[in-house]
């Protein structure tokens, strides 16, 4: 064997052979214990990088540990292959984006095969593939049939330049954030998903979540955002219309002075034709929507509206309320109406004090005596009821539920659950995309595809090749016979949300193959809910929902039987350098592939797994790769030096043991059991590592470690190589095959420890002041002077015997006794 560590041959061989043998391939249906890990699976980018690095070594670490553990473990890779940055990319290099893709993914999958991940390649997927879409858009006619998929008109933000849609994150100052040319409000026909009615469901089986990280879960409650309250109809003055409101405060109801309506209210159009404040309105209407795409998520706006000339009436005491377009009300949220209440909303009330509008207290807080006019911000608690009619002198909080009831009583209001979950917009104005598979016909409508005709290729994707413009430009792809009628009509050009493929892929992944439908019923059945999932943070609202969405909806329609998707959730931390994340634009970038080449994949691997917790950030850091690198150059060297203990079969008798063979004996059942906690218990294979190291440091030099008992010996280094194995696969194998084990290290058990030999050997100390014995302590038999000093004087008996007294001096002897001398 050679005793240096060759860390390129030693991949390259164990590479070839997993390749040869695949090993990690997994039957449709396991015969035993499951285990489905999966991390989010990549875009196609072209070169993985840190980020990439360390989630899916954490992943491949609890694979091959839960192997190792007797489970048969389904662990896939696949790509997320659609979306713009690859038709932008494509478009740059002047090639087209199936070549492009495809090219990347096959230099990504090399790449990944470096580091030496446990995939079982067999099911590997990409959702670019029409085998993939073709199920989608079938779901999608069944969606279609049960209400589930919608089409309707709604505002978006368009760009002239690039023909698309544009989400707001990606509006900059007005201007789009590729051709950066101004964006504009269209009104524009779209597909949307009917999530809103799962909203219930999805909030409340996040209690169900108890693997999920609380931030995450918080998130998604925030996202779906549910408010009980008051529907509320304001008659407006001299009209048959309704403004309908709804509002979680309807103890404050006596307190409106004016109504706000979100500028794309649809009663804006005609509220104040005929009045001098028409052409105002509508200014400010176009005005708002401008500004509003060119304001950024999180900008502070100053809040400004207009008056529309018009008025409702407050039924609860028949009072006129001036009606006002608004900029801070959200179409979006609620009814797209707001009751204004300035003196217990700080909203409402700086709109007010800009627009010289009344103020009225209707709620007093205890031990107050608020006066409007002296009211500096809004008073937002609980109190008593003041100037609200027949509710007067009641507690805020319980008078909510009367004044609903006097709501319904009279029948202008009711009571009403909400929420801020809107429908999923799944319409995409680009090329590079599963084409929405319906046709529209002049004479009959809209017209689903029929299943047989399925797929509905993008043009060029198929047997000829062909343009990428966006859809709605390619005459060829658009014109078509109805299906119904057989008249001329025309495809529908939108094509799907990327998110629509990465909602259900991790179902797919349980039966690839499958040619006659979505899903194999039976390996969903065995597979299914993935138990860990490991992806970033900035995915926990978004992908997470549509993904849990996907799973009730295909649960509800037949093809799975489970509620939840992911049953446990890891969101690892960023990699950073220098305090920043790593990124091409900061130019702070390792590229995880020269990394490799210079120290080897378990070297790369090692570090990132050792330089943090999962869930916490990782700081780059080059002294830890060379740490990690000199680790287990040492094992390496320790093993290769002490072949001769392999040999030796003999069983351990620990009572024969001298000090130093029963020293390690104890610190590799210690080690074995603190590495198993640190995984099972949240995976920081940090701490896990760490036992590792002082397991190694026990042993000492090949030269100590030569002087030890060979059975003992033969024990923990085998208990190195076991405890590794998942972390550094490539260096574990190559060292378990060259001391002469037949099996491979993969097809070993996890070890086991035994509580006896790793219980800490105690010794009884006598604890004397001034000679007499006043106490007894229970300590390791390796705790020094020093460690029995504190604790002598740290233990009750004693503390309270020397009443504050100071001691002149400490005797120790060793392992026998404390004399404390005042």
């Amino acid at each position: 064997m050679n005793e240096r560590y060759d860390f390129k041959a030693i991949e390259q061989k164990w590479q070839k052979r997993w390749q040869e043998e695949e090993p990690d391939r997994v039957p449709d249906a396991p015969t035993g214990k499951k285990y489905y890990v999966l991390e989010m699976f990549p875009y196609p980018s072209g070169r993985i990088h840190m980020g990439h690095v360390r989630n899916y070594t954490i992943g491949d670490v609890i694979a091959r540990y839960k192997r190792m553990r007797g489970y048969e473990v389904l662990h896939p890779m696949g790509w997320d292959a659609f979306g713009l940055p690859a038709e932008n990319a494509a478009m740059q290099h002047g090639v087209h984006p199936v070549v492009w893709t495809h090219d990347n993914i096959d230099h990504m999958r090399t790449q990944l095969k470096a580091m030496g991940l446990s995939y079982d390649w067999q099911r590997e997927l990409a959702t670019c593939d029409p085998a993939y879409y073709r199920w989608e858009q079938q779901l999608f006619l069944r969606m279609l049939e049960q209400g589930l998929a919608y089409r309707r008109e709604t505002t978006v933000n368009w760009c002239e330049d690039c023909q698309t849609v544009l989400a707001r994150e990606q509006v900059i100052e007005g201007a789009c954030w590729r051709c950066d040319q101004p964006v504009l409000p269209r009104l524009m026909a779209g597909w949307f998903f009917n999530i809103t009615r799962y909203a219930e469901e999805l909030l409340r089986d996040l209690d169900t979540l108890s693997g999920w990280p609380e931030r995450v879960l918080a998130m998604q409650r925030n996202w779906i955002g549910k408010s009980t309250g008051l529907a509320c109809d304001f008659q407006v003055e001299n009209s048959e219309e309704q403004i309908t409101i709804f509002t979680t405060r309807p103890d404050t109801i006596f307190g409106v002075t004016f109504m706000s309506l979100a500028v794309e209210h649809p009663l804006l159009k005609s509220l104040s034709k005929g009045l001098p404040q028409h052409e105002a309105v509508q200014a400010f209407i176009q005005e708002t929507i401008i500004a509003k795409q060119r304001a950024s998520l999180e900008q502070e706006t100053e809040k400004r509206g207009v008056f529309t000339g018009r008025y409702c009436i407050n039924p609860y005491n028949g009072e006129r309320v001036p009606i006002y377009a608004a900029n801070f009300v959200l179409m979006e949220y609620g009814t797209g109406a707001v009751m204004a209440v300035p003196a217990h909303d700080q909203r409402d009330f700086e709109f007010a004090r800009a627009y010289d509008l009344p103020v009225r207290v209707v709620v007093q807080p205890e031990g107050e005596n608020l006066q409007a006019e002296t009211m500096q911000e809004a008073s937002i608690g609980p109190g008593l009821l003041v100037n609200s009619g027949s509710f007067t002198g009641m507690e805020s909080e319980a008078a909510q539920q009367l004044i609903i009831n006097h709501a319904e009583q009279q029948g202008f209001g009711r009571s009403h659950i909400t929420y801020k979950l809107r429908d999923w917009g799944v319409s995409r104005q680009r090329y590079w995309g599963a084409p929405i598979p319906v046709v529209h016909c002049a004479h009959c409508g809209i017209v689903p595809v029929p299943e047989e005709e399925l797929p509905v290729l993008l043009p060029g994707t198929g047997t000829a090749p062909g343009t990428h413009q966006p859809l709605h430009q390619q005459e060829d792809f658009l014109a078509v016979q109805c299906p119904a009628c057989g008249q001329p009509a025309r495809r529908e050009s939108d094509t799907f949300d990327t998110f629509v493929e990465s909602s259900w892929y991790f179902i797919r992944y349980t039966s690839p193959g499958h040619d006659t439908g979505l899903v194999d019923k039976a390996a969903a059945a065995s597979w299914l809910p993935v138990d860990q999932y490991i992806g970033g943070v900035e995915h926990a609202i978004l992908h997470l929902l549509y993904s849990r969405f996907f799973t009730k909806m295909l649960r509800d329609l037949g093809y799975i039987g489970v509620d939840e998707p992911f049953t446990n959730l890891l969101t690892q931390g960023m990699v950073l350098k220098d305090g920043f994340k790593m990124s091409k634009s900061k130019g702070n970038v390792e590229d995880p592939s020269t990394l490799i080449e210079q120290y080897g994949a378990d070297t790369v691997r090692l570090f990132s797994l050792f330089a943090a917790p999962p869930e916490r950030d990782l700081d780059w850091n080059p002294q830890g790769v060379e740490g990690a690198s000199r680790f287990l150059a040492r094992v390496y060297r320790l093993i290769a030096l002490n072949l001769g203990c392999f040999a030796d079969n003999s069983p351990i008798s620990p009572e024969n043991l001298d000090p130093d063979s029963r020293q390690v004996y104890r610190k590799t059942h210690q080690t074995i059991r603190r590495v198993s906690d640190s995984i099972e218990s949240n995976f920081h294979f940090n701490t896990a590592i760490a036992g590792v190291m002082e397991l190694v440091n026990t042993i000492g030099s090949p030269e100590e470690a030569g002087r030890c008992d060979a059975a003992v010996l033969r024990q923990s280094l085998e208990t190195v190589l076991m405890l590794l194995f998942p972390m550094v696969p490539h260096f574990c194998e190559e060292l378990w095959e060259a001391s002469g084990h037949g099996q491979r290290l993969a097809q070993t058990a996890w070890p086991q420890y035994s509580a006896e030999a790793a219980r800490e050997e105690e010794l009884t100390i006598v604890v004397q002041v001034n000679g007499k014995l006043r106490a007894k302590l229970q300590v390791p038999e390796d705790t020094d002077d020093d460690t029995l000093k504190k604790l002598a004087l740290q233990d009750e008996k004693i503390i309270q015997f020397l009443a504050g007294a100071q001691a002149k001096k400490i005797i120790v002897v060793r392992k026998k006794l404390v004399n404390i001398v005042l």
